[in-house]
């Protein structure tokens, strides 16, 4: 009953949840830190919720980075495009 009534007071879980978000985009106070520290500590859904947060952001990282190492330039494009036409004339 205790940590029910400090979780609806103290952090609800909404506001625990988009302090979550907020750290993964920006950094957030020292107070804003502490708060949301507790409530991970009184509250396993919001600890399940940052496991699945945590995950999710690794996967999108590993996706970008990936983009970006995959993208080719419009010159390679038509380089490659002017050697097979080169060829083809053969």
């Amino acid at each position: 009953m205790l940590k029910k009534i400090i979780h609806l007071i103290f952090l609800p879980c909404r506001e625990a949840t988009l302090l979550m978000e907020k750290r993964n985009a920006q950094t957030i106070s020292r107070k804003e830190d502490w708060k949301l520290s507790v409530h991970l500590k009184i509250c396993k859904w919001c600890r399940a919720y940052k496991e699945k947060l945590e995950i999710l952001d690794d996967i999108l990282k590993r996706k970008l980075s990936q983009k970006e190492e995959s993208e080719v330039n419009q010159s390679d494009i038509q380089d490659f495009k002017n050697k097979v036409l080169e060829k083809l004339d053969i």
